[in-house]
């Protein structure tokens, strides 16, 4: 009798387990699912959008608009805004979801996936830019580099900060417009390059679990310092004794 009631116990406790993780993996998956739909859109609608006739009529509009010499290349410093605002809050203490190393272990890895996938498409893709400079226009670089940092943004201060954290998305935006301003890219481009950088980031914040790792996380006074120099985005690592 006293074995029976141990086995009905453990098979209890075992099936109450396997249970748990079971809704906890059905529970991440739909989490996945809510938060792909909006980058997977992006990405489709400049997939079917690629070489349509709308987008040329679009282009020519533009043109006709703002002028064939119009340059104008804000793109060049908005793609690295939401990498400033993110090291700037954190300098400025708004808080965020996650520890500073964290945050830039997460934004590494969203940013070179990106890169990536974006350069080996760009190879692999035989699409002229509407300049004609080359054929290596789909998809947006600029645009998947600053949809996908601020993604991050948004994934750390999205519930601290809403405004903060939505503001990254404004820049990827304007880099965006301008990039097709600019006459370097098509709409299509644009659309895809925001969906692949999106996507990477949210898939990369969906499983950083698996690589949670922190060195610093009980270590004080250590900071890192966006800095601008050049045409290129760096960070100084300071520590105060």
């Amino acid at each position: 009798m006293k074995k029976t009631l141990i086995t009905i116990t453990l098979f209890f406790i075992l099936g109450n387990l396997f249970a748990q993780i079971d809704s906890t993996f059905i529970k991440r998956k739909r989490n996945l699912l809510q938060k792909s739909i909006v980058p997977v859109s992006l990405l489709v609608s400049g997939i079917l959008l690629s070489d349509s006739g709308f987008e040329k009529s679009l282009n020519r509009e533009t043109r006709d608009r703002v002028g064939n010499s119009f340059d104008f290349p804000i793109d060049e410093y908005t793609r690295f805004a939401p990498i400033v605002q993110l090291y700037v809050a954190d300098i400025v203490g708004v808080k965020a979801k996650n520890h500073w190393f964290d945050q830039t272990k997460n934004l590494a890895v969203s940013i070179i996936l990106t890169d990536v996938i974006t350069n080996t498409l760009k190879r692999s893709i035989y699409k002229v830019r509407p300049n004609g400079f080359n054929a290596k226009a789909f998809p947006s670089g600029h645009s998947s580099l600053t949809f996908s940092t601020a993604a991050v943004l948004y994934e750390e201060f999205g519930q601290s900060s809403p405004i903060l954290a939505y503001s990254g998305y404004g820049f990827a935006a304007i880099t965006g417009s301008f990039r097709m301003l600019n006459n370097d890219h098509w709409l299509s481009d644009v659309l895809a390059g925001a969906g692949i950088g999106i996507l990477v980031t949210k898939l990369v914040y969906h499983f950083d679990y698996l690589f949670k790792w922190n060195p610093f996380l009980k270590a004080k006074n250590i900071a890192l310092i966006p800095r601008y120099s050049n045409g290129a985005v760096g960070l100084y690592f300071s520590k105060r004794f």
